[in-house]
């Protein structure tokens, strides 16, 4: 079972920013996707999402599209943005509430779900509060219980520990560990590649709208001729070559 991406373009206005991408995503694996801002990560992350239709190629999780069943597709992904989106007239409960909903899961079964989380991000007191009241790293925990609590075996997450202090991303780091060997795909834009060097199964590295490299780190070592360097010396190498390539000289 896997998320499959096939011969993918995406992109706005017709114009493509992702041109030809092909990856799999084993369920039960942790990928990371890097590569610089404007490289095409959030567009990738949106059309997977369905929030931005392909313009060409599929995207399918275990062998279905979002175009031949969109219920059953939605059902499997669960998304947790770079900034977190709440509902400001809604409280953390009902934010809950509405995320069973959405899911087709009991209220009561997300709740029991979410008790153990909202004690771990310390959110137990405040499940009557407004998003008004609460901190930006906050918010960003309320994003992740909605996340977690929900069956769906795709887990998408744009740039994750912005906003949360260290001993939350130990714990949503743990986390994430858990959810892959239960047996969820999961796909995370990060700047960090620190934590992604010792979380991730694979990577994919995007730059100019294309996948250049993809796979463990000694297969990229591989594939980009550098057989020694650490993650983010590639990272910082294939970075430099594109600016140097977008100015049309040196850096």
């Amino acid at each position: 079972m896997t998320l499959k991406v096939t011969n993918l373009y995406s992109g706005y206005r017709q114009v493509p920013v992702l041109k030809d991408i092909n990856f799999e995503i084993k369920f039960g694996e942790i990928v990371g996707l890097i590569g610089l801002n404007g490289a095409g990560k959030s567009t990738l992350l949106k059309t997977i999402l369905g929030l931005l239709k392909a313009q060409k190629g599929e995207v399918s999780i275990d062998g279905t599209t979002i175009q031949a069943n969109h219920s059953q597709y939605a059902q499997q992904l669960a998304y947790i943005p770079e900034t977190p989106i709440l509902y400001e007239a809604l409280t953390l409960k009902e934010h809950l509430e509405m995320t069973a909903l959405g899911y087709g899961i009991s209220t009561e079964v997300v709740m029991e779900r979410a008790e153990p989380l909202l004690k771990l991000f310390r959110l137990d007191k405040h499940l009557s509060w407004f998003p008004a009241h609460f901190s930006k790293g906050m918010k960003q925990k309320v994003m992740v219980i909605c996340a977690l609590v929900t069956d769906a075996k795709v887990l998408i997450i744009d740039e994750p520990f912005l906003g949360l202090d260290p001993l939350a991303i130990k714990h949503f780091t743990n986390l994430l560990k858990e959810r892959a060997e239960a047996g969820s795909a999961i796909l995370f834009t990060t700047h960090v590649l620190s934590i992604a060097e010792t979380l991730c199964d694979h990577y994919l590295m995007l730059q100019a709208g294309q996948l250049i490299a993809s796979g463990d780190l000694p297969s990229m070592q591989m594939q980009l001729n550098k057989p020694d360097a650490s993650l983010d010396e590639l990272y910082v190498m294939i970075a430099e070559e594109g600016l140097a390539s977008e100015v049309g000289g040196e850096v």
